[in-house]
Order: structure tokens, then C-alpha cells, then sequence
């Protein structure tokens, strides 16, 4: 009985203890927050604010350096509201400070404060620094050099390329990162011309000085044209992470006007990758629902507004045919580099081969390499995808391009008179254009898709390759 009682008065004990102990903690944040709005009572202070845009409604590239640094601050875990959030690595967790919410720092010996303000009805975001005036002339210039070199850092060591895209709402480019495995060296395509293009693009990087000795915007512009499948939007994201560079991926049926065409652009970054998918359509499709002209398509690839958008700008077009357009759009200065992404060959072929299915020879080679010489074709995107539903047998996956193959060739020969009527408009030395892909061979090579994918079902992971010849304007 006199033990029970003992432990119980320990339990007392220990539950007043703790509760002197949370109280005192509590007492000495309550004393803290008085003391510092007795002393922001006594001190004058002054505020800059760094907005998130900048009069010409482009993006202030020190408020970026400041977001950075100010979600770098450990106090930021002293704020009243802070946001977790996932980072690139699964195990990785970033802090973010709250809308209007306040963060301290001290530099030098001098206390300042961060608040993160946002417009309830634009929703546009300031950064507000506050600093005591007897300390500014001592720190601010020191200080805001500190935050450069810090954000700088911190950008270098945690640099991921991102993918923006335009919406319809007040805040135009949301982003995500781009987490697409494809680099330059998967790309299935001929190594000399896998080596010219990076040639290319590493004479852009260094080159300056040389546009601006011109008199020329800094700036290189790619059009990608061939049929669906070849490859395109993978070499786009083979391209970004070559450069380094961002993607801003324009979608022009969320643009309401040239007006805000124009916009867009000024609000991308430098050092990006802007991309038009399926140009070609847009401008054939007299029913689309953006208001944006031809006029208006042309001044975002070559006008005044390019000039002020920052250096180091790559502009990359997507077409499936550019026979039909109008040649001012494809001039050279508003597209320098054509790429033309034909339908798979025999090479290509035997790249896929190896890449999706570990396979460098084979038995059934000699009689895939027959079937492409009659004219029979597919596009990379369609061979590979039976590949993968059967990478388990490689002799089985070639049965399924043989048999798919065979399809396309009867359905092609079938229009051989077109074919060769239209193969005059073809470059020497280039593969088949798009005209070549007839409509019922391609019904067909689906209707076997949906017999294997009966015979057999599993996960398929579409990557894009392409066989490329290259033209520069």
C-alpha cells in the first residue's frame, strides 16, 4: 500500500514538473514576442518590397533568388504556418514559408525579417524585407550581394529541370519537374548526325558574343517535323536536359489573344526551352478557339518582343508535314535548323532491337531487312510498343514487327501509284514523308495491337525513337 502511494506521488510529481517546464517554455516565447514588439515600437524601421513581377508584367528574377534563400533559413521552422512538401528524392523533405507569414534573419549583427505577402484579389506574391534604418546603410548592399551568392548556391547544388506550361488562370506558367528519362544518348538516330546536332548546340552556348557583335538576339531556333511517332517530344526533353534549360511548353488554345501570345513570352525565364507542339495543325485548323493570328505566331518567333525576353533562348517547333505552310513562317531567322523525323528502317530497326529487346542478331533479321526493301514501314513509336509487350521473347516480338510490317506493306502497295507520284516532293536521301502512312495500314497494325494485347497484358513504357536527317537553313 505505502509503495502504491509512493509511485503515485512520483506520477504527481513528474506530471507538475513537466507542467512548470511547458509553462515556462510557453512564458519564455510570450516574453520573447514582447520584447520584440517593444523594440520594433522603439527602432524606425524601413521596408523593401520585392515583388514577383515586375512592371512589364515579367518575372523578377530576384524574387526567385529570394524565395530561395528565405526557404534556406532555419527560423523558417519558427514561423506559425510553414508548408512541407516532397522533394526530388523520395526521402527528401523541403520547407516553404506560408502565405503572410514572417521569417527572421540576422546578418552581420543586424536583425531583419522576411514576410511573404500575397494579393487576395490578384494573387500576386511580394516579399517584404524589413530592416531597422540605423542598420541600412551599414548591411543592405552586403546583404542583398548575400542572398545572390546564397540562392546561387543552393540553385547549383539542387538544380532540376522543370516543365512549364501555360493555364488560363492568374498565375499563367504552373511548372512540375521534368522527370523524363530520355537524354540525347537513348535517342535512336544516326551518331553523325547525333554528333552534328550537338555540335550545334554547343557552338549556340558559346556564341555570345558573336550575336550580339551582330546586332542579333541570342537565340536558335529547331523545327521537328515528320509523321506521329517518330520522336519528337522525346528529342524536345533530349534536347532541355543537353542545354540545361527549362521547358515552356505552349498550348496556343489556352491563349486568348497575340496580346497575350506576347505576354507568355515575356514571362518566361532565360535559359529555356520554348516549344509549339503540332504547329502545322494549328495553323490549318480555321476552327480553333484561340484568337491568336498568323501575324501574331510569327511575331513570337522573330519580333521586337523576343529581344526583351533575356539571352539564351531556344525555340523549338513540332510539325507532322511543313509542305502545306506558308514558307514566310519557316523562313531562316525565325527557324534556322530543320530535322525531319522519318518512319523507322532496317538500322533503325536493329537499334530498337537492341535497346528494347538485348538482341544485336537474330535469325529473323535477314527477313525483317527484306520486308522494309519492298516498302513496308511503321513508325519507331509502334514497333517499339510491340517490342516492349514482348520483351519476355525476343523470337516472338519479331514474329509481331514481321506480321505488323506485312500489314502496312500489302495496305501500302495497294496505293503504290500515289506513293510515287508523291515521293517526287521527297528530299534525296530522306526517308518516306508523311503522305506515305496510309490510313488502313495503320487500322490494321492496331487491330493486331488489340489481338496481342488480349494474348497478352502487362505494363508498356512508350519511348520514342527516330532515325533523323538533318537540314540547315
Amino acid at each position: 500500500m505505502i509503495s502504491f502511494t509512493l509511485f503515485a506521488l512520483i506520477i504527481v510529481a513528474i506530471f507538475i514538473l513537466l507542467r512548470l517546464f511547458l509553462i515556462r517554455t510557453a512564458l519564455i516565447s510570450i516574453v520573447n514576442k514582447c520584447l520584440h514588439c517593444i523594440e520594433d515600437a522603439v527602432h524606425v524601421y524601413q521596408f523593401f518590397k520585392v515583388p514577383e513581377f515586375n512592371e512589364n508584367h515579367q518575372e523578377n528574377q530576384f524574387y526567385r533568388k529570394v524565395l530561395t534563400y528565405v526557404n534556406s533559413l532555419s527560423s523558417i521552422e519558427d514561423s506559425d504556418f510553414t508548408n512541407l512538401f516532397s522533394g526530388s528524392k523520395s526521402n527528401d523533405i523541403i520547407l516553404c514559408l506560408d502565405d503572410n507569414q514572417v521569417v527572421f534573419d540576422t546578418f552581420l549583427g543586424a536583425r531583419v525579417s522576411w514576410k511573404n505577402e500575397i494579393d487576395s484579389i490578384s494573387r500576386k506574391r511580394t516579399f517584404v524585407l524589413k530592416i531597422k534604418k540605423k542598420d541600412k546603410r551599414r548591411v543592405l548592399q552586403s546583404y542583398l550581394q548575400h542572398i545572390h551568392t546564397v540562392s546561387d548556391e543552393i540553385d547549383q547544388r539542387w538544380r532540376e529541370i522543370r516543365l512549364f506550361i501555360n493555364t488560363e488562370l492568374n498565375q499563367r506558367w504552373r511548372s512540375v519537374p521534368l522527370a523524363h528519362p530520355v537524354t540525347i544518348d537513348t535517342m535512336v538516330m544516326d551518331l553523325d548526325l547525333k554528333n552534328r546536332i550537338k555540335s550545334d548546340v554547343e557552338a549556340f552556348l558559346k556564341s555570345k558574343q558573336y550575336y550580339h557583335r551582330l546586332g542579333r538576339v541570342w537565340k536558335r531556333s529547331y523545327l521537328l517535323y515528320g509523321p506521329s511517332g517518330t520522336g519528337k517530344s522525346s528529342f524536345v526533353v533530349a534536347m532541355a536536359k543537353l542545354l540545361n534549360y527549362d521547358v515552356y511548353d505552349i498550348d496556343l488554345s489556352k491563349v486568348s489573344d497575340d496580346s497575350d501570345l506576347k505576354l507568355l513570352l515575356l514571362q518566361t525565364r532565360p535559359k529555356s526551352l520554348i516549344v509549339v507542339e503540332d504547329l502545322d495543325r494549328f495553323l490549318s485548323d480555321s476552327s480553333a478557339e484561340s484568337s491568336v493570328s498568323l501575324s501574331g505566331v510569327l511575331n513570337f518567333m522573330d519580333g521586337i518582343v523576343n529581344s526583351c525576353t533575356g539571352d539564351e533562348k531556344v525555340m523549338v517547333f513540332t510539325m507532322n508535314c511543313k509542305d502545306l505552310i506558308d514558307p514566310v513562317v519557316l523562313r531562316p531567322g525565325r527557324v534556322d535548323v530543320h530535322i525531319y523525323f522519318p518512319l523507322c528502317n532496317f538500322n533503325a530497326f536493329k537499334t530498337l532491337a537492341n535497346s528494347y529487346l538485348g538482341v544485336k542478331d537474330h535469325k529473323l533479321f535477314p527477313h525483317v531487312e527484306e520486308i522494309f526493301e519492298t516498302g513496308a514501314t511503321m513508325s519507331p513509336a509502334e514497333i517499339a510498343e510491340l517490342m516492349v509487350m514482348n520483351r519476355s521473347s525476343p523470337s516472338r516480338a519479331l514474329k509481331s514487327v514481321i506480321t505488323a510490317l506485312q500489314i502496312s506493306g500489302d495496305a501500302r502497295a495497294g496505293k503504290s501509284g500515289q506513293r510515287l507520284s508523291e515521293s517526287k516532293s521527297i528530299d534525296e536521301g530522306s526517308m518516306l514523308s508523311w503522305k506515305d502512312v496510309s490510313s488502313p495500314a495503320i487500322k490494321e497494325v492496331r487491330k493486331l495491337y488489340n489481338v496481342l494485347r488480349l494474348k497478352k497484358s502487362g505494363p508498356s513504357d512508350h519511348q520514342l525513337h527516330h532515325n533523323l536527317s538533318l537540314t540547315e537553313r
